[in-house]
């Protein structure tokens, strides 16, 4: 039996361990029923659900959620557009969050998946230091899909400073 300040009090019948407990006005927890005998403690029961609680919240904020952004292209994607996505892309890494690219395919385009294997290749090539191919593309109907997850060595972002603005004299001195 362990009491309140921490100390160990031994082995300690289950009449007394009751008492000693009732006396201090705690509850008496058994902590460890597997043990031979079992481990009983003194405490505040409700302060200890308290606390766990506070552990476990905390545990839940401190959780990164990692979501999936998806990016859709087509396999005759222009230049701008192309370097455009990519930007978004990058930036979706460099938050954390996983990227489901997709190459959607129309018409006849489904007769040149090579095309959109290179396109899926280029994307790959263009963002490989921030991610890393989770799944390999491949087609799901009308699109060819791959999943970029972001690579393990990436700095967390750094915080924007904030603009300060300019103090009350010095916008009247501007004015006059």
């Amino acid at each position: 039996m362990i009491d309140d300040q921490g100390n160990k009090l031994g082995v300690v019948s289950t009449p007394e361990a009751l008492r000693l407990s009732e006396e201090r006005d705690l509850d008496l927890v058994e902590v460890a029923p597997q043990a031979s005998p079992p481990v009983c403690r003194i405490l505040d029961y409700g302060k200890y659900r308290f606390q766990q609680q506070k552990r476990d919240k905390d545990a839940r904020k401190k959780q990164k959620n990692q979501t999936v952004k998806e990016m859709k292209m087509r396999p005759k994607i222009d230049q701008h557009d192309y370097d455009f996505k990519v930007r978004a892309i990058r930036s979706f890494l460099e938050d954390g969050h996983r990227v489901k690219v997709s190459i959607f395919f129309r018409g006849r385009e489904m007769a040149f998946l090579d095309r959109g294997r290179e396109v899926l290749n280029r994307v790959m090539s263009d963002i490989s230091p921030l991610g890393k191919v989770e799944t390999e593309p491949r087609m799901e109907g009308a699109y060819m899909r791959m999943m970029v997850s972001p690579s393990a060595g990436i700095p967390a972002p750094k915080p924007q400073p904030e603009k300060t603005k300019p103090a009350e004299g010095a916008k009247n001195a501007e004015k006059e």
